[in-house]
């Protein structure tokens, strides 16, 4: 059985979504902090069950029989997530899970600026030290782009601080991924970055939202401090702020621009483009 955490969200949701076309619906198994979000797939003959990162107890319960088990990184910022990742992986190993993948970030390291490497590479140690198979993937970033690069259809401008070559990729497509790589088993063991061939600036953002929209759309590069404050003008708490600038900060150091294939290569096709995507979301 290959059990599954996170799976109302969009990532690991795709990852589910797809490995229903590779395996039975009776050799995957969800665990969820509220299982009535996952109603849909206990529909379709999922099993699911209640477990969450803060509770060990419930969390063997909903991995056991699980073969493999599939862990997305906590967006908890208030928990210690560090703490959250190591309980969750001592959980499954105390399942008897033989393989674990963990939903990780390309180029973590202990030494990045920004917070969520330093966690996925403390965890990548954990995982290494459980004695059993393990799989760090090593997503590009993804998530919504309206956040990353703002207002840009009102405004005109994509301000913001400086930046640096990184990867943008669908969760669709990480997701897909996924399952592509639990469905092979554990024949990927320690760390696969998924990222797209070529990696893109916010200057390409630019580029692509000129495309979309038919009109000039312009790359302002705002200073660090003058940027949060105009965050927290804007009503952005200053942490909040200075957390997003610290990731800024992290892509100006040229970590995030060595390119993979193996995401191409697990989708048989190339990942959506950035307008393909952009597209997509700006007509939502």
């Amino acid at each position: 059985m290959i059990v599954i955490t996170g799976a109302t969200g969009t990532l690991n949701g795709a990852a589910v979504a797809h490995l229903l076309k590779r395996v039975p619906a009776s050799q995957i198994g969800v665990s969820a902090r509220n299982p009535q979000r996952a109603e849909h797939l206990a529909d379709q003959g999922i099993r699911v069950r209640q477990g969450s990162y803060d509770d060990p107890a419930a969390l063997r319960e909903s991995f056991a029989g699980a073969d493999q088990v599939l862990l997305v990184s906590s967006n908890d910022l208030a928990a210690d997530v560090a703490a959250q990742h190591r309980q969750a992986i001592d959980a499954a190993v105390d399942a008897g899970a033989r393989h674990i993948l963990y939903t990780s970030q390309h180029a973590v390291g202990p030494d990045s600026p920004y917070l969520p490497q330093t966690i996925h590479a403390a965890t990548e140690d954990h995982l290494a030290a459980s004695g059993v198979a393990w799989t760090a993937l090593r997503h590009g970033f993804y998530g919504t782009i309206g956040d990353l690069i703002g207002p840009w259809q009102t405004t005109g401008t994509i301000a913001r601080p400086a930046d640096g070559p990184f990867f943008w990729v669908d969760r669709r497509d990480a997701g897909e991924a996924t399952a592509e790589i639990l469905a092979r088993g554990a024949a990927y063991n320690g760390p696969v970055d998924l990222t797209a061939t070529a990696p893109v600036t916010l200057a390409d953002f630019a580029s692509a939202a000129s495309e979309l929209s038919g009109r000039d759309i312009d790359r302002i590069v705002v200073d660090d401090e003058q940027w949060v404050a105009d965050e927290v003008a804007g009503g952005v708490p200053e942490p909040t702020a200075r957390f997003t600038l610290s990731m800024f900060q992290a892509l100006r150091t040229g970590r995030f621009s060595r390119s993979h294939s193996k995401l191409t290569e697990l989708l048989g096709r190339k990942p959506r483009s950035l307008t393909e995507q952009l597209a997509e979301e700006t007509s939502v």
